[in-house]
């Protein structure tokens, strides 16, 4: 079983992804734009692009590109941060939030949808078995 556990954890994660971008291609955002705008979202508003980068695990360039992007689509928007004048904050627009509302309740339904059958007990057990790899992870860099 613990050989089979990584590529276990990989097929859900792909299968989430997959079945979610599914839900959300009629909105013409990709996956990689969703991503950033929820981990934006779940990091707070005024996030800087720097800690944001962090947060989503990704290198600095590859975040800029996606930035880009949703600014272009009106999604999200760069303002000035007031103590580093070279620092940016990021923040949704009012589009951005609408899309995040649509986002959530979509993934929402997803996920009751594939937890279906689970006890709650179960899916904390798992959520806290998560967060100790991770951290056996963080220590290995």
């Amino acid at each position: 079983m613990r050989a089979e556990f990584p590529f276990a954890v990989a097929r859900v994660t792909r299968r989430w992804r997959k079945l979610l971008d599914e839900r959300l291609k009629d909105l013409g955002v990709t996956q990689a734009r969703w991503t950033t705008m929820f981990y934006l979202q779940r990091g707070g508003e005024g996030l800087t692009q720097r800690e944001l980068a962090k947060l989503m695990a990704i290198e600095n360039p590859t975040l800029v590109r996606l930035l880009d992007s949703l600014e272009q689509q009106d999604l999200i928007e760069r303002r000035p941060c007031p103590r580093d004048r070279r620092a940016r904050r990021l923040y949704l627009t009012p589009d951005g939030t609408s899309f995040m509302n649509i986002l959530n309740e979509r993934a929402a339904e997803l996920r009751e949808q594939m937890l279906a059958g689970l006890s709650d007990k179960e899916i904390s057990d798992t959520v806290e078995v998560f967060h100790r790899i991770l951290d056996n992870a963080e220590r290995q860099q």
